[in-house]
């Protein structure tokens, strides 16, 4: 009886081996690198929280580095065996504080959100980025992609104006030469306002290239760009 027990324990560890490397070993195609207009995010039924470091700067902040495949699909939690480890990336947290804020409420540091980035999004590409490395290529595509400038160097203002969704996209395309997809949300008045901008990134996580395909979803012609 023990030693079926036993064999039975060794099956379930052979097992629990087995679908950590199959989560590990999944591939994708590219990144979407996500930033987020915080005015957007904030001016919502859900409203927001600004972090316990204080009000963030009127820019736009980092969501996330997020592999996709060529077919839409995307994978996410790849390896339960690697949760975030704020420690790995303690030469990081002034800049992620600074350019990857969290919005939510209750306010808090920001460790819940990076932890989730990584948690879903991180461990697919572990196979090609640790975890420093993940969070430090997002960084610093930030620090290469300044959109808020793009924007208004295009007279694209965050003024509570309204813009037309092409002319938005063509500022960003004219500077980065590649396409980007436009994410828009709906304020209290049920106006559609820009609220995310996706460009997409090759598997090293720093070279960007014109998206294979984009997420479902679109905004009016014109939309809003809230104030913050």
């Amino acid at each position: 009886m023990a030693m079926k027990s036993n064999t039975t324990v060794l099956i379930k560890l052979l097992l629990l081996q087995y679908l950590s490397l199959f989560f590990v070993a999944q591939g994708f195609d590219f990144f979407y690198f996500v930033q987020q207009w915080p005015g957007s995010y904030c001016d919502t039924d859900q409203s927001c929280c600004y972090p316990t470091t204080g009000k963030p700067a009127s820019d736009f902040g980092i969501h996330g580095l997020w592999p996709n495949n060529n077919d839409g699909s995307y994978p996410s939690n790849c390896d339960p065996s690697n949760p975030f480890d704020q420690s790995k990336i303690s030469d990081l947290v002034s800049r992620m504080q600074q350019n990857w804020p969290t919005l939510a409420c209750p306010s808090n540091s920001g460790t819940t959100f990076w932890s989730h980035e990584w948690d879903k999004h991180g461990t697919c590409s572990e196979s090609i980025l640790d975890q420093h490395s993940y969070f430090k290529s997002a960084l610093d595509l930030k620090e290469n992609l300044d959109l808020l400038q793009i924007l208004q160097s295009a007279g694209i203002q965050p003024d509570g104006g309204s813009y037309s969704l092409s002319s938005i996209k063509n500022a960003i395309k004219s500077a980065i030469g590649s396409t980007p997809w436009i994410e828009c949300n709906t304020d209290n008045s049920g106006n559609s306002q820009l609220y995310q901008i996706y460009i997409c990134v090759d598997t090293s996580g720093s070279n960007i290239i014109e998206c294979p395909v984009t997420p479902t979803g679109k905004c009016s012609s014109n939309i809003q760009f809230p104030s913050f």
